[in-house]
Parts: structure tokens; C-alpha cells; sequence
């Protein structure tokens, strides 16, 4: 299974930008929904967790600002991304961790210019 993220682009500091991610009815066993970011050259950084019970966590740099949800059928999962900075820009990858192993997906390029 290769999940897939999509939604990235090129947006103006402080513009907004909502990813997506299709994530398969096939996965069982779901422990988390996650999504992280890397720049090159860096380390892969985790942006937010969603649990299937609800339960929400955000990094420090993206809380207030950025929203992690899915849909009712659990078959996406977005990320809202609001008042974007130039540090944002990163490819965005998703994440869905099971009891059985973890997905990834390609990323998608966010790009915010000053």
C-alpha cells in the first residue's frame, strides 16, 4: 500500500494550503495518522498525530496554525495548513502507523515565499 499525499504548492507567507492523503480502507490495525515534514539536509521533523480515538498532538513551531482531521468514510486525512511562514516550506510526507508496520507516503512540496 503507497499512500499518496497531495495539495502542496507555491503560497505567499501568511496564505494557506490544505493537504491530503488518501489512506486505503485495506490498512487495519491503525494506531496513528501522522504527518512530518523535511527540508534538505535535515532531519525529518513530525508535524501532528491524530489517533483514531480523536486524540490530537502538534509540534510546537505549527500549533495554532495548523489542523489535522479526517473524513467520516477514514479514508483522508488533511492537513489545514493557515498564516504559512517561509520555515514551513518542506516536503510534507503522511504517516499511518499500525500494529503491523508503517505507511508512507510521497511527499508533496510546500513552498511559502517571504
Amino acid at each position: 500500500v503507497q499512500l499518496q499525499a497531495s495539495g502542496g504548492g507555491l503560497v505567499q507567507a501568511g496564505g494557506s494550503l490544505r493537504l491530503s492523503c488518501a489512506a486505503p480502507g485495506s490498512i487495519i490495525g491503525i494506531k496513528a495518522l501522522r504527518w512530518y515534514r523535511q527540508t534538505p539536509g535535515k532531519e525529518r521533523e513530525w508535524v501532528a498525530t491524530m489517533t483514531p480515538s480523536g486524540h490530537i498532538n502538534y509540534a510546537d513551531s505549527v500549533k495554532g496554525r495548523f489542523s489535522i482531521s479526517r473524513n467520516r468514510a477514514k479514508t483522508m486525512v488533511y492537513l489545514q495548513m493557515n498564516s504559512l511562514e517561509p520555515d514551513d516550506t518542506a516536503d510534507y510526507y503522511c504517516n499511518i502507523g499500525t500494529v503491523y508496520k508503517e505507511y508512507w507516503g510521497l511527499g508533496t512540496q510546500v513552498t511559502v515565499s517571504s
